[in-house]
């Protein structure tokens, strides 16, 4: 067994391993290690995701827990990618992203057309899946219910330190009706400590990107599209998020200044359903 850097996906699937031990068997991590002749500190330092399990391992443990070897080998597959400093996944997967932003102390995101996943409402965030046509009708309530679940850490006494930059064109994007934009526009003023627009004419940064730092283990840079999550350690990455989020520091609006920009898109609504012509049906 082999101690190195942990990942979010090492992670991810050692706290697998974790819960179907505690599902599958009646031992706890340290009975769990004598039942398997290993050192008491295995067990732990693998369901943290600080330590690579060989195949070997992976066998004895999960047999012990009593899966086949179907899903042996399934778990296998999907163990030998846990400490690439470089992964990728398909959105499907929620866990991985939700277990690095319950463990952060600190996340710097960058938006560019949406309003970033902790600060969404829930009927915005309903509209997008909608809105996107490529998640299954049937499947949307459970995407929603997860990401307003994401959303527990805004509300913890120890949350972390947070600053959210999105770009003004998200505010521009006419999703929905105008009352679930209002809805939105509220909650963004509601967070305005925490919120950095970045106007409009400002077009260098194309890409979203999240930073999420740890207390004791290596920063990650994280980014999305609509079919994949990109999760990248390497230090190269990390710096490059670095200079990112230090040159939007330099040109977006400060609390004050977002929080006017957010009250004209408001009123912007407010008068259009004045209009005859118009209506916020």
């Amino acid at each position: 067994m082999a101690a190195i850097a942990s990942t979010p996906y090492s992670r991810d699937l050692g706290d697998e391993l974790r819960r179907i031990r505690e599902a599958c068997t009646p031992f706890h991590g340290r009975a769990m290690a004598l039942h398997l002749g290993w050192d008491p500190s295995k067990v732990s330092d693998i369901e943290l995701g600080k330590a690579r399990a060989s195949d070997i391992d992976l066998v004895q443990y999960l047999a012990t827990c009593g899966k086949n070897l179907e899903f042996v080998e399934s778990f296998r597959r999907r163990y030998h990618h846990a400490f690439d400093l470089y992964f990728a996944q398909d959105n499907s997967n929620l866990r991985t992203l939700a277990m690095t932003e319950t463990m952060a102390s600190r996340i710097t995101s960058y938006d560019l057309i949406v309003v970033h996943g902790l600060l969404q409402t829930e009927r915005y965030a309903r509209e997008l899946f909608v809105d996107s046509h490529i998640e299954a009708p049937a499947d949307i309530d459970q995407y929603v219910e997860a990401r307003m679940d994401r959303q527990t850490i805004m509300r913890r006494h120890n949350r972390p330190e947070c600053v959210f930059y999105v770009h003004e064109l998200a505010l521009r994007m006419r999703l929905g009706t105008p009352e679930i934009r209002e809805d939105q526009y509220l909650r963004l003023l509601f967070n305005t400590h925490i919120l950095r627009i970045v106007p409009a004419h400002i077009t260098s940064f194309r890409s979203a990107c999240t930073l999420y730092e740890f207390p004791k283990v290596a920063p990650v840079v994280f980014t999305e599209t609509d079919v994949t999550q990109v999760f990248a350690q390497e230090k190269t990455a990390v710096a490059q998020a670095r200079r990112l989020f230090q040159r939007l520091d330099a040109v977006a609006l400060d609390e004050e200044q977002s929080r006017s920009k957010l009250m004209e898109y408001v009123s912007g609504l407010r008068e259009d359903s004045h209009d005859p012509g118009t209506g916020l049906a």
